[in-house]
């Protein structure tokens, strides 16, 4: 059983990155190494594989409408944070839209369920413990899509610096400390009157060619932002310079990318703005959903990842658009000093991580309701809240217990796949990958 599934899971992992393994080696090879260290971060890096498995897990709550409404795609613990939305409020929610997509609502909640799971092995909790806080977060996540289904105004719910405590807030008061200037800062340097990005590990001089192309990407780009969003000064859009981009997180690997400088809302240079122009990979769930009406919707995985955030979030960065470079969809968005990812690591006890669960599934709850016939997209033509609400129905009890119960199992099982997992990549079974 254990050589059927080591063989699975290289299977699922070849399929899904074989291009980008081929692309480059170096920066799988690197993405695997840091897969390898523990389970949590095995599970981040293995979306690929979760969904695969989705197809053969039974869901009772699950029917044609709520099988079918935006998901964050990759739920889990560490994919939570802060942003500046486009109304200059700080808020906390979910982040990282890099595997957005339609699926069903049970996706995400197992997917978190699981990853809590796994994070409270880590910190060596009981299963006792382990239960309480995936029922915290289920049980938060129902009563909020409730709420949302018994009054309108989702889109107006957000969790911020004046309606949360404890650890949620301080996560939005450290993103209050941020400047742009800090940021500009750390990335760039003055010279000759004029901001220019700094060179130094991961950021690499473009040859004039190159940089011409991303350039003209740039300008397509533009095309993109919604006229709502769209700064009233063209100076906001002048290009002051280019850079190419690596060495990001564990999902991203391989992935092309660039910054761009911007002359932002005047010329000062302190209102200089970073934007991040990185090219959007194949959704993970898109490998499981055979709806050609979704995938024609798309122009490319760069417009996907664009229009799944505007779905997901109710006042999106004003930044974030698409374009094209060498017929590739890249996703464009700022790259914003005001992004506070929660930090797990100061949270020990149980007891602390209870009510930050119980935010995480009100956050949850919200991405998926706001996404439906009041936002901007045309694929979902229904209150989401109403569907998951009725899906649900007064069996409430049961699908928290389904999803605990998934929670624990599937924790297990990656602790499984992730030993079979190294085993496989110390034995060379991954190819494309292997050491020179």
């Amino acid at each position: 059983m254990s050589d059927d599934r080591r063989q699975r899971i290289v299977s699922v992992l070849h399929a899904a990155f074989a291009d980008l393994m081929a692309a480059d080696p170096t920066a799988f090879r690197s993405k695997f190494r840091k897969m390898a260290a523990e389970p949590f971060a095995f599970y981040r890096g293995s979306a690929c594989l979760f969904y695969a498995d989705m197809l053969d897990e039974p869901d009772e709550w699950s029917d044609p409408r709520t099988a079918r409404v935006w998901i964050q795609g990759d739920l889990h613990a560490e994919n939570f944070g802060t942003y500046m939305d486009a109304e200059g409020t700080l808020v906390f929610d979910v982040n990282d839209f890099d595997e957005a997509y339609l699926g069903a609502f049970t996706w995400d909640v197992r997917r978190f369920a699981a990853s809590m799971a796994l994070l409270g092995w880590r910190k060596a909790f009981p299963d006792e413990a382990i239960t309480r806080l995936v029922r915290s977060y289920t049980e938060a996540y129902v009563h909020q899509v409730r709420e949302f289904a018994a009054k309108s105004g989702d889109e107006l719910f957000s969790l911020r610096l004046d309606n949360t405590e404890g650890a949620i807030n301080q996560v939005l008061l450290q993103a209050r400390l941020a400047t742009r200037v800090g940021l500009l800062n750390e990335t760039t340097s003055v010279r000759d009157f004029d901001r220019v990005f700094r060179v130094g590990p991961g950021v690499r001089k473009l040859e004039e060619d190159e940089r011409a192309k991303v350039e003209a990407a740039f300008e397509q780009y533009l095309d993109t932002i919604p006229s709502g969003k769209r700064a009233a000064s063209s100076l906001s859009y002048k290009v002051k310079d280019v850079v190419g981009r690596s060495g990001f997180g564990i999902g991203s690997a391989g992935l092309p990318a660039y910054n761009v400088l911007v002359e932002g809302r005047s010329q000062a240079l302190e209102n200089d703005v970073v934007l991040s122009m990185k090219q959007a990979n194949v959704a993970a769930p898109s490998r499981v959903v055979d709806d050609e009406k979704i995938r024609s919707y798309f122009h490319h995985h760069g417009h996907r990842t664009a229009v799944s955030q505007r779905a997901l979030q109710a006042h999106a960065d004003p930044w974030l658009g698409y374009t094209e470079l060498d017929g590739t969809g890249f996703v464009v968005a700022e790259l914003s000093p005001y992004v506070t990812d929660l930090d797990w690591s100061d949270l020990t006890e149980p007891g602390d991580i209870l009510p930050v669960v119980e935010y995480l599934g009100r956050a949850s709850a919200k991405a998926h309701c706001v996404s439906d016939s009041d936002s901007e997209q045309t694929l979902v033509d229904f209150q989401v809240e109403e569907a998951i609400a009725g899906a649900i129905g007064d069996r409430e009890a049961p699908f928290v217990d389904s999803v605990v119960e998934f929670a624990h199992r599937y924790a297990e099982q990656t602790r499984l796949d992730h030993r079979l997992f190294v085993e496989a990549f110390r034995g060379g079974e991954i190819k494309g990958v292997e050491s020179v």
